[in-house]
């Protein structure tokens, strides 16, 4: 563990010595915020629409607002990670490799577990540490909301998001690994994750491919907690997820080494 604190160390001094990780985590904010409002002001007119109909015709109309901000809140931070993950996670090899710096660490005594493990958490850290000024749009809402929207919606909310973010930065360092040009990593990076989106309109067919298509789907899996619900057939899908592209990533940089003996 002493090698993976030392690898983990380095890399998140390396986003933070830099700007990269204020500039990223800032521009996340910014567009957080702004649809976080944008999606608040529409669920408040929508409800004030229905109260106003409501009394027209004598009936009273309510509409959950807090939950169903918490719900598209979460689906837009969920397409945010699409766009931002290719970002966080296409330098963490490829920037490497292109300086030769990847070549010292395969000299090293490290192991490639360590490396990987290292690399990994920094990576997973630095989109954890994104999402955390988003729990103040929360708790802005959560404090002026009556009835308060129960808070294991925003838990599990939270907790899928973590997931998938966990999920897409596995992926998106293993790809990293295959190449020394951050550009392609980035780029190959949000083709996958699209083509992981567009396996969610497969549920559409019939039979066996829509129960596999809708399994491999990861929105579907993230769908779930965005309502409250957390599924053992979810957390085995992203557990499962980020072991492979780990263990994919460990084999790549394994290659490496191979490669320059």
């Amino acid at each position: 563990m002493k090698n993976v604190w030392a690898i983990y160390r380095k890399e998140m001094g390396h986003y933070f010595v830099s700007p990269i990780a204020y500039v990223f985590i800032g521009i996340f904010i910014f567009v957080g915020a702004y649809f976080f409002n944008a999606i608040l002001s529409f669920m408040i007119r929508q409800q004030l629409q229905a109260q106003m109909e409501g009394m027209q015709y004598g009936m009273m109309q309510n509409i959950d607002v807090p939950s169903q901000v918490m719900r598209s809140f979460f689906g837009l931070l969920s397409t945010l990670v699409l766009f931002f993950t290719p970002i966080l996670t296409m330098g963490v090899y490829s920037e490497e490799r292109k300086r030769g710096t990847m070549e010292l660490l395969m000299t090293s005594p490290i192991t490639e577990g360590n490396i990987v493990l290292g690399k990994f958490l920094a990576s997973f850290s630095l989109f954890a540490l994104m999402l955390v000024p988003t729990l103040a749009y929360m708790f802005f809402m959560y404090v002026h909301s009556d009835p308060m929207p129960p808070l294991r919606v925003m838990a599990a909310g939270y907790g899928g998001l973590l997931l998938l973010g966990a999920s897409l930065t596995a992926l998106g360092t293993f790809i990293s690994s295959l190449t020394e040009n951050q550009i392609i990593a980035a780029v190959l990076t949000f083709a996958a994750f699209l083509l992981l989106w567009v396996l969610d309109i497969g549920q559409n067919a019939s039979g066996a491919v829509a129960t596999v298509l809708g399994y491999l789907g990861v929105i579907k899996h993230y769908d779930d907690f965005t309502r409250g619900m957390v599924d053992t057939s979810s957390l085995v899908y992203y557990g499962s997820f980020i072991f492979l592209f780990v263990f994919l990533t460990v084999r790549s940089v394994d290659s490496m080494r191979w490669r320059r003996a």
